[in-house]
């Protein structure tokens, strides 16, 4: 990628703006004051679905137009809203539910708007992966956000197989008619980790659901009716501990960890969670560093 240095407030070119505009998840409180400021102000909106955002505009009042804008016509759309753009309309840029350009074309549009010199600005706002972890019960830093997993068994197997060793809390979506089927697939790999599912954020019936997972899937399988969107979360900052390992020598537990695919530097963080240790000490010694 070549150099691109974007101040965001500047006129270019008499060219519009792209608006990325962060969506309630769930309440339709959870909008900022800035983000209806710019839905009334733009002049265009692309919407993932025009009726979903509808109803945001209908609450607040507010009466800009709409384009359609989605997964199935963001070839022909896109086109179509930087030729707008760059002759001087500004657009807001929506998805159903939080922020724009995660889970939807969003990023496709971001990457002609910088191609063509049209300023970018994003507004922060609601996300699921992050209002599920501040209160998932695990540790927060790091993490590492999958988002939505592959259908296909075979497909998540190959996901958790590649994911198992990044060291921090682990964020998946999944639909509730797949959940049981994705956590079965999880334990596979994790080994019965802890995890937190959260379950209808802002919404009335929100859920926090914390535990190992096969607690967890017990809950699963005792609730016939399960509901809603779900974030899941995986806390592999915790290594599970074999009885012994502590009077395994360093060396031979980091190789141990390195063998089973996790990464050198990973792999010492674990180990000094199992030796007691700082990781300086652990990957001074590893190293053999005096």
């Amino acid at each position: 990628m070549n150099l691109n240095v974007q101040y965001s407030y500047t006129d270019v070119k008499n060219r519009g703006t792209l608006f990325l505009v962060p969506t309630p998840i769930g309440n339709l409180d959870d909008i900022t004051l800035r983000s209806l400021k710019v839905l009334k102000s733009v002049d265009l909106i692309a919407a993932e679905d025009t009726r979903t955002t509808q109803k945001l505009l209908n609450h607040y009042q507010i009466k800009t137009q709409q384009i359609s804008f989605h997964e199935h016509n963001k070839l022909e759309k896109i086109p179509i809203i930087i030729q707008k753009l760059l002759e001087g309309i500004s657009v807001a840029q929506v998805s159903d539910a939080g922020m724009p350009s995660i889970s939807d074309p969003g990023k496709e549009l971001v990457l002609e708007a910088i191609h063509h010199e049209i300023n970018v600005v994003p507004l922060p706002g609601a996300n699921a992966a992050l209002t599920g972890l501040i209160a998932s019960g695990c540790l927060p830093q790091p993490f590492y956000f999958y988002g939505f997993l592959p259908r296909k068994n075979k497909e998540q197997i190959k996901v958790f197989d590649k994911v198992k060793s990044i060291f921090g809390t682990i964020i998946f979506y999944e639909s509730p008619y797949r959940l049981v089927n994705t956590l079965e697939n999880i334990n596979k790999i994790f080994n019965n980790p802890n995890v937190a599912l959260c379950k209808e954020l802002t919404k009335k019936f929100e859920t926090f659901i914390r535990g190992s997972l096969d607690e967890v899937l017990e809950w699963c399988k005792g609730n016939d009716k399960i509901k809603g969107e779900f974030v899941i979360l995986i806390d592999n900052q915790t290594p599970i501990v074999p009885e012994g390992d502590n009077d395994i020598p360093i060396n031979t537990l980091v190789d141990n960890l390195i063998s089973k695919g996790i990464r050198p530097n990973d792999a010492i963080k674990k180990v000094s969670k199992i030796k007691g240790l700082s990781k300086k000490i652990v990957y001074n010694f590893y190293h053999n560093i005096n």
